[in-house]
């Protein structure tokens, strides 16, 4: 991945083949960030590297970063929770995110247009983070399904192996069992996934 700022805008993040090369999908949507980057700078942010991302920051806290895909490029905000939104144009990162906070832009016109929105929306978060002020503390119980509760009922040993990882893992397998349409299949993901959880492995871990 690249350090350097400059690089990830001559030629793109180095996570794929496609670094350096025509192909790659900062050379694709190069306008519309290098305006992105405009209106960060323009907003007082500062500007670094991280993830192989250019993201900005501002009083010891990101505030944003900026990707690129080969669909769309994009905004990200993060402590999305503090934002209000009030133009209703942020989206989620995928369906089992908590906090939409993702502007998505399909052309360097679409940036132009909400060139002003983008501008106070930068404003609002880089406030919060000179105020110091943090996302509220929320309720992260997770629905498990009920398939993976008749289990953990069941069987005392799983139950407290399960117990016993991080939410963030315990989360993984809701949503990897859950997702099966059918009780058969959940039950047989269950069954996979036994001795990972006994080796406080989440369901993705390897």
């Amino acid at each position: 991945m690249i350090s350097d700022i400059d690089d990830y805008f001559a030629q793109g993040c180095g996570r794929c083949d496609r670094f350096a090369t025509p192909a790659c999908s900062v050379h694709q949507w190069a306008e519309g960030l290098a305006y992105l980057r405009q209106l960060c700078q323009e907003a007082g942010l500062g500007e670094t590297v991280k993830w192989g991302h250019p993201c900005y920051v501002h009083a010891g806290r990101n505030i944003v970063i900026l990707g690129a895909f080969r669909s769309d490029f994009r905004l990200t905000f993060f402590n999305p929770a503090l934002m209000k939104d009030p133009e209703a144009v942020f989206e989620r990162k995928g369906p089992n995110t908590r906090h939409p906070s993702v502007i998505r832009f399909y052309s360097s016109s679409d940036v132009t247009r909400m060139a002003s929105i983008i501008a106070a929306y930068l404003a609002e978060a880089k406030e919060y983070a000179t105020k110091g002020i943090k996302p509220p503390k929320e309720d992260h119980a997770i629905e498990l399904p009920a398939e993976l509760l008749k289990a953990l009922d069941g069987d005392p040993d799983l139950a407290e192996a399960f117990a016993a990882l991080t939410p963030g893992r315990q989360k993984s397998y809701a949503i990897a069992i859950g997702s099966a349409k059918k009780p058969e299949t959940r039950f047989a993901r269950i069954e996979k996934f036994r001795d990972k959880i006994f080796a406080g492995k989440g369901a993705m871990d390897r």
